[in-house]
């Protein structure tokens, strides 16, 4: 879904039917990679605690070893980096600092209260805007406003998430969000971080998307809705799965608001 993310956002600078394809090939390949080799070296740091949370997850299950996770990471980071050189040089800064994050977040902010959640937000927001960045400044003005969006969207979710993971984090000493301050709280804080997504969603309108944003928006903002009720009422395994499908929706939204909205680079 990331490289996907990147290639909306390209695709929202420019206008969905005038996509330069060589370029959304290079940003997509290397979002896809880098987000790849993310998911493999937070496969290695976090064996011991997947092997009580999620004990199916490749290295727990016995599919991949540690080693083997770590090896594939550096390698696909090195390529995902590599392929953003033939973009431009903002994609390049970013890719190099959204890889460089992704490792601190595995080795150390994971464990941490709410850092790791808005760490992870940013990058999950950042990949609209390294689509963006294709057209250079214009393109990351671009897609701020979805940006915001996710990163926001994104928080509530990894709050929610921790929340839902508190007994295995518990064994393994994590200092997460909800162990800091407890699971009302940090539901709590979710909740406004979600509620603040939905007042900002109609933002992208008035930087030229078309009115049919607003109407699938709507769908995604119920979603999100669903998401903190859900969150308030005590159920985190569901709500991270709302919050999951809202953030879908409003992906579509962007697609279809950006079919019939008004490009900014030509």
């Amino acid at each position: 879904m990331a490289g996907f993310a990147a290639a909306i956002g390209a695709g929202i600078v420019c206008g969905m039917t005038q996509i330069p394809v060589p370029g959304v090939i290079l940003v997509f390949s290397s979002v896809f990679l880098i987000t790849g080799a993310g998911n493999a070296i937070n496969d290695f740091f976090d064996a011991d605690i997947d092997a009580i949370n999620k004990p199916a997850r490749p290295i727990p299950s016995g599919r991949v070893s540690r080693n083997t996770a770590l090896y594939l990471s550096f390698l696909l980071f090195g390529i995902g980096i590599a392929l953003s050189c033939f973009i431009n040089t903002i994609c390049f800064v970013i890719a190099l600092v959204n890889s460089i994050l992704l490792i601190i977040y595995a080795r150390n902010l994971k464990q941490t209260a709410l850092a790791g959640n808005i760490c992870i937000g940013y990058l999950t927001g950042s990949t609209f805007l390294f689509g963006g960045a294709l057209f250079e400044t214009a393109g990351l003005y671009r897609t701020s406003g979805l940006f915001a969006l996710a990163m926001l969207a994104t928080i509530a979710r990894e709050i929610a998430k921790d929340i839902e993971d508190i007994e295995g984090d518990l064994a393994m000493g994590a200092v997460t969000l909800p162990i800091r301050v407890g699971q009302k709280r940090a539901g709590n804080i979710a909740s406004f971080a979600g509620i603040i997504a939905v007042i900002l969603s109609p933002m992208p309108y008035f930087t030229g998307f078309s009115v049919w944003y607003l109407v699938v928006i709507l769908f995604a903002d119920l979603c999100f809705l669903i998401a903190i009720l859900q969150l308030i009422k005590g159920d985190a395994a569901h709500s991270s799965r709302s919050f999951k499908r809202a953030m879908a929706v409003a992906l579509l939204a962007f697609v279809v608001g950006t079919m019939s909205g008004t490009p900014m680079v030509l």
